[in-house]
């Protein structure tokens, strides 16, 4: 029987020798590989400034608070999305306002939004989930006319684009996860990105402790002032050189992961009882996602068979205990986010993943999905 993971890192041996090299050298952070790979970054995304960060949460949470949300304000958020987009508006006291998504894409939409704006409306986190972008357009155009900010949770958006410009260049900021299951890792970590300086050196002394200036630009040892409020949001160096070779690399991982998912759709067209998102080069594929009826039910026999899947996600935040309690929405109000929580299930799609294991995990699904339904 095979054995198939849901999920395989792609560390070179030459980032593992990199790690080695910042661990020998005694200098863990504040070091060359937090530089080179916050450069290698925002080349890659062709933004003008990024900061490295502890989590992508982090890197929400920051972002957060740089534009300014306090108490009193709404923070519209998708209703299907990780918890932690959510708690990031949170953290700061304002509220979130969960708007519904498409059933598909799993996306907040324009029309979704609308229906939630009110005269408290501060701002606007758009997710892109599973790698699809969100259709920006009428966003951002939205957004600039009613003087909203808007931030980006890219946590799965490696490598996404939208009109030919990458994902986090829309609002004041990007984030994105370096979680051990995403496109490139960094254990646990994260990057902002964002082309608006003043936002920039306000993350940036935010990140760590409030210190005005950085170990490499003080003239004293030592000699540092603390202007702000700030937190310990900073990733280490051995970290940093293991995002570094990874980001360099990772135009050939986004082939792979583009022509998987062109296999997965040839192979699931076979059949009309599994829904997928339509293929698009814009789409980073950090899964591939399908929808179907008794999902638990395959779930369990996918289990059985050794093939690693997931789901993104079972639950949608405002049925989560904490959301459930604070908020008591009316389910009818997200519904569309609970029929995707219901139906979906994640593929992996990493680039050391074989063709015959995607057509075996394809026809699997197919097997059990013709014998249960």
């Amino acid at each position: 029987m095979k054995n198939i993971k849901f999920s395989k890192n792609s560390i070179s041996p030459r980032d593992i020798k990199n790690v080695e090299s910042v661990i020998n050298s005694g200098w863990l952070t504040h070091g060359k590989f937090t530089n080179l790979f916050e450069k290698e970054f925002s080349k890659y995304t062709n933004s003008k400034f990024c900061i490295t960060v502890s989590s992508c949460t982090a890197g929400l949470h920051l972002s957060c608070l740089a534009a300014g949300f306090s108490k009193g304000d709404e923070v519209i958020v998708p209703s299907m999305t990780h918890t932690a987009t959510a708690h990031a508006v949170e953290y700061t006291g304002a509220k979130a306002i969960f708007a519904d998504v498409e059933t598909i894409s799993g996306n907040i939409n324009f029309d979704y939004i609308k229906k939630k704006v009110t005269n408290k409306t501060r701002g606007i986190i758009v997710v892109h989930m599973a790698g699809l972008p969100c259709e920006m357009s009428q966003i951002e155009k939205f957004c600039k006319k009613k003087n909203i900010t808007l931030l980006e949770d890219c946590a799965h958006g490696l490598g996404t684009k939208y009109h030919n410009k990458h994902v986090g260049n829309f609002g004041l900021s990007g984030s994105f996860s370096f979680y051990p299951t995403k496109q490139i890792t960094t254990g646990e970590g994260g990057i902002i990105i964002t082309n608006n300086k003043d936002f920039y050196n306000k993350v940036k002394k935010l990140k760590a402790f409030g210190i005005d200036t950085d170990v490499s630009e003080r003239k004293v040892v030592g000699d540092y002032d603390v202007k702000s409020l700030g937190f310990n949001y900073r990733m280490t160096d051995f970290q940093a050189a293991l995002g570094y070779g990874q980001i360099i690399a990772y135009k050939k991982n986004l082939k792979k992961r583009i022509n998987i998912a062109k296999r997965y759709i040839k192979n699931f067209s076979k059949t009309d009882k599994i829904s997928y998102t339509p293929f698009s080069k814009n789409n980073s594929y950090f899964i591939f996602q399908i929808f179907c009826e008794n999902r638990n039910k395959i779930l369990n026999e996918l289990k059985k068979k050794n093939i690693g899947v997931s789901v993104h996600y079972m639950h949608p935040l405002p049925s989560m205990s904490f959301y459930r309690k604070k908020y008591k929405l009316n389910e009818k109000s997200y519904s569309n986010a609970i029929q995707y929580a219901n139906t979906n299930i994640s593929l992996p799609v990493y680039p050391t993943l074989k063709m015959t294991d995607v057509d075996y995990i394809s026809k699997t699904i197919i097997n059990l999905i013709d014998n249960k339904s």
